[in-house]
């Protein structure tokens, strides 16, 4: 693959979501990732279905969604890391890799002479990235965890969903793939300072319960600022009314006019221009500290219209706004379908449509290679990466290393 990480070469024990995540924005941008799999049964996140890839005939491939998501454009190897030439496999391409990813809980790969002090002794200059739940160090550093329990632990649950109802779960890994995007940030900066700065190795760590407070933004900051705990509020932000999902007489619609003219422009849309007169709803602060009282007006006004015709009547008035979209109508939009954010690329289990990557390069344009099937270049990078012969990778083979 080309890119602007062309010559880059990433080994990643990335397992789940976060370090696959991670690995994967690196193979989009040129970067050799190899991934490193148990021989039995790889990622555990490739049987994590249904839904899985179906092949040619029709029938479920053992390739779930979650897999294809998160791990295109790299190289699968198998090894058997609790054998010591299966260490030693590893040890020699980490010699020869400029990063190195894991997420395996803190001090688990020491057992295996795979920690970063003994890559580090290998390869001095090699970006070493740990991703775990709770971080290298702490009380917590030994404890399991997954995404909910970051979005529990971190506050995202409770700004979630309508207010008085229990907690509620964003309906995505979306710390996972927060921290993932930390960490390919800090790669490219640490391999940016190794070059520039002279900056001979890193250690990155990343916890996932770090990144869910980080990414609480201006929910937190409200918190530090007055010591008030920010409660959830639907679809709604905080300080702005109206801008939240409005119910319409055949569907929902989102609508952002909290700003004065907005509002007004809103109110002219609904016939009800006697709302912007109203002392209680004249300004924004006053609309928000009202809102009880205004809301449930605009709300009348809203269901007697469908959600279509109100979407061109809004956006005629320059009123920020939107229909509530189902995936199906998510990629049916001509926008969408414009933008080019699906591709197919061909699986060697069947043809494949993958999300694209976001980033539009006018120069290098971002180009794919669907996820490996489990150990399917194992020889490749063997031979081509270690230099092994047929006779050495067919012992390692026979020996049950790969």
């Amino acid at each position: 693959m080309s890119g602007l990480l062309q010559g880059v070469r990433v080994l990643e024990l990335g397992r789940f979501v976060a370090a696959p995540w991670c690995g994967q924005l690196l193979a989009d941008l040129g970067a050799d990732v190899i991934k490193v799999e148990r021989t039995e049964g790889g990622d555990q996140m490739r049987r994590y279905g249904p839904p899985f890839l179906k092949d040619e005939s029709g029938a479920d491939t053992q390739e779930s969604s979650y897999f294809i998501a998160f791990n295109r454009g790299k190289r699968s190897i198998t090894v058997d890391m609790s054998k010591p030439d299966g260490q030693r496999i590893v040890q020699e391409l980490a010699r020869h890799s400029h990063v190195f990813i894991e997420n395996f809980k803190a001090g688990h790969l020491a057992r295996f002479a795979l920690d970063e002090a003994t890559i580090r002794a290998l390869n001095p200059q090699i970006v070493y990235v740990s991703i775990s739940g709770f971080g290298q160090s702490g009380p917590y550093a030994d404890r399991p965890g997954l995404d909910s329990v970051f979005q529990a632990l971190g506050g995202l649950m409770s700004v979630t969903g309508e207010p008085g109802a229990p907690p509620t779960k964003i309906g995505l890994t979306i710390v996972d793939m927060f921290t993932g995007l930390y960490a390919a940030l800090a790669v490219l900066a640490a391999l940016r300072g190794r070059e520039t700065l002279g900056v001979t190795g890193q250690h990155v760590d990343l916890a996932l319960l770090d990144t869910a407070i980080a990414v609480m933004s201006n929910r937190a900051q409200d918190y530090l600022l007055t010591g008030e705990v920010p409660q959830a509020t639907g679809t709604g932000t905080p300080g702005s009314a109206p801008g939240q999902v409005f119910r319409c007489s055949d569907g929902w619609i989102n609508i952002q006019a909290s700003d004065d003219d907005a509002f007004v422009k809103l109110c002219r849309v609904l016939a009800r221009e006697d709302l912007p007169r109203d002392v209680r709803f004249a300004k924004r602060s006053d609309r928000w500290r009202h809102r009880d009282a205004l809301l449930p007006q605009i709300q009348t006004e809203l269901l007697k219209r469908p959600a279509a015709e109100l979407w061109e009547q809004l956006l005629a008035q320059d009123i920020v706004c939107s229909p509530i979209y189902s995936l199906d109508q998510t990629f049916a939009d001509p926008q969408v379908q414009h933008r080019g954010v699906v591709h197919t690329a061909q699986h060697p289990a069947g043809e494949v449509t993958l999300i694209a990557n976001p980033i539009r390069f006018s120069a290098t344009p971002v180009e794919y290679a669907p996820p490996p099937m489990l150990g399917q270049h194992t020889e490749e990078v063997l031979a081509s990466v270690l230099r092994m012969n047929a006779e050495q990778i067919a012992s390692l083979r026979r020996e049950g290393v790969i």
